[in-house]
């Protein structure tokens, strides 16, 4: 029997892990040795046990608003030990955000970092009764009532034994784990309520994607914030399942710090969203390739050009370490431009798809499936079903609903959206258009909320129209809206690359450039598109846009008519 097979909790799965992989590396920051996890272990029933003495009880919840780390893992996996409620926050949510999440979860602590303190000053009538640092950066003002988790597990050392043997686990899959804030693209965020059982079984779904027969050997990194539902489960839960090693990155993951940190760590796997590839692919893959005629002319030949792609796939392998598995992509959607470059290259990668009110993954894969298709995200994964609701006939698209032991409890507080995305046959509405095919890849085309309708009565997916405008090397992010009946797209650029390709030249003649990009963008992007969903403008915005966790535009901050 495997140790999924007798684990129904969190903790079981914690438990059963650490009596077998003990001696072995679990965790630890790029360039530090990590923790084993025995003591990743340990600490754990520390932090547990000092909750409990202090009086956090059963279904209480509380917050970790911080960084990733090895005491993020750790301050989670003991709040969930005593059967307390786990509400992680995105690190980069605004103050707003925050105070908007610790009054409605009404947390009773709070584990924090330095960089997150000057969020905490003003919350009005929300106290914690204590803010804990993980990072054991007090609050050098005052203003809060800090202690550092360094001192926070020093308190729990000096517990008799009998309060460490007596910490509870919970008694069913069905608690509650954890409630995670979404931040989603089409309005302000909802309260996820997801079980133990759902992680578990999401774990599990995810493991079927995967050769795992070595996981053990393997190295995970992680670039994406663990307050995700992504990052945690593929990223923390899977890898603490299979006995493998979690190196965080513990800086912002720029292509050269990236390579830097895979050169030293050399991972197995990564979960990335599709921005840190697009980077990658924009600045290093294209101008190697633009910026050498004979290569520029080389790879447009059939013979050569296979080669050549080849050839750059195994330098990209390099890149990231030389011990890639493969990468995961997920989150938003891969430029097909990308997507075709790393299939083509021979370069190991996954596409997926999922949300957090699926804990999170829904479809992938299978690793080695030859019938899985360029530009799907995958097969549904073990024990979820997947089906095609409201179908329009003449678009072939339709909604995309879920099915499976993974899909949440519902919305705290707020049983009328419960109601509206969870039908009585279990059944979720996750808000996304697409389509699954012959061999039951699924396609994403875009959110139901953001299909643009025009007066000659048209559907028009923003998302498609974008995907051609991201080809673009000079474009970072675009977003497509419509105003006064026609569309628009808003184009944030690379700037780096302008300024490299202006070097020397007036501001006026810069401008100039970009002028002509636009005009360019347009013209071209018109051929592919037809009439009805042509762009009427094409214009600069100067500043990126507003984004969530996985870098996808939060759409109904750009609401219709918006002037730049």
């Amino acid at each position: 029997m495997t140790p999924y097979a007798r684990a129904a909790t969190l903790n079981d799965l914690l438990d059963r892990s650490c009596a077998r992989f003990g001696q072995k590396p679990a965790v630890g920051i790029a360039f530090d040795l990590p923790l084993s996890y025995a003591e990743f272990h340990r600490r754990v029933l520390l932090v547990a046990a000092i909750l409990k003495d202090s009086g956090i009880k059963q279904g209480d919840r509380v917050a970790i608003l911080a960084e990733n780390s090895p005491q993020w893992g750790i301050t989670y996996f003991g709040i969930v030990r005593i059967g307390a409620v786990a509400v992680p926050i995105l690190p980069d949510f605004p103050e707003s955000d925050v105070k908007h999440i610790l009054l409605d979860a009404e947390a009773k602590l709070l584990f924090a970092t330095q960089r997150q303190l000057e969020k905490l000053y003003e919350l009005g009538n929300y106290t914690p009764k204590a803010v804990i640092t993980l990072d054991d950066a007090c609050d050098k003002n005052r203003l809060l009532p800090c202690e550092t988790f360094t001192g926070f597990l020093a308190r729990a050392e000096e517990l008799p034994a009998r309060q460490h043997a007596a910490v509870t686990v919970p008694p069913s899959d069905d608690d509650l784990a954890s409630i995670i804030y979404t931040s989603g693209t089409s309005g302000h965020s909802k309260a996820v309520m997801l079980s133990h059982r759902n992680f578990i079984s999401n774990v599990h779904s995810t493991k079927a994607i995967l050769d795992t027969a070595n996981i053990a050997d393997w190295t995970f990194l992680s670039i994406l914030p663990m307050s995700h539902a992504y990052e945690f489960t593929t990223g923390f839960l899977l890898p603490l399942f299979g006995g493998a090693r979690i190196v965080y990155a513990g800086k912002t993951p720029t292509p050269s710090i990236l390579e830097k940190i895979c050169r030293a760590e050399k991972p197995t796997i990564m979960c990335m969203v599709p921005m840190v590839m697009d980077k990658i692919y924009k600045k290093r893959i294209l101008p190697a390739i633009s910026d050498n005629p004979l290569l520029r002319t080389a790879i447009k030949v059939p013979f050569l050009g296979k080669a050549i792609q080849r050839k750059i796939g195994r330098k990209l392998h390099e890149f990231f370490g030389g011990h890639l598995k493969f990468v995961a992509i997920g989150g938003a959607a891969l430029n097909p431009e990308v997507e075709k470059f790393l299939a083509a290259s021979g370069f190991p990668y996954l596409c997926g798809y999922g949300l957090t009110e699926a804990s999170p993954l829904v479809s992938a894969g299978p690793w080695g499936d030859p019938t899985v298709a360029i530009g799907s995200s995958g097969k549904p994964v073990r024990d979820v079903e997947v089906r095609i609701t409201r179908l329009n006939l003449e678009t072939g698209l339709g909604e995309i609903e879920v099915r499976g032991p993974n899909v949440m409890q519902g919305y705290y507080k707020n049983e009328t959206a419960t109601r509206e995305a969870i039908d009585p046959d279990g059944w979720l509405a996750t808000g996304d258009l697409g389509y699954l095919d012959a061999q039951n890849n699924l396609f994403i085309e875009g959110r139901s909320k953001s299909v643009i309708v025009l007066s000659h009565g048209e559907n028009i997916y923003p998302e498609t129209i974008e995907e051609k405008i991201n080809t673009y090397a000079m474009v970072s992010e675009s977003l497509v809206t419509e105003e006064n009946d026609r569309l628009v797209a808003r184009v944030y650029f690379d700037y780096d690359r302008i300024d490299e390709e202006t070097r020397g030249q007036s501001q006026q003649r810069k401008l100039e450039h970009i002028e002509t990009l636009l005009r360019q963008i347009q013209r071209e992007v018109n051929k592919q598109l037809p009439r009805y969903s042509q762009l009427h403008r094409v214009i600069e915005r100067q500043e990126p846009f507003i984004k969530t966790a996985t870098h996808k535009i939060k759409r109904y901050i750009y609401t219709t008519g918006q002037k730049d």
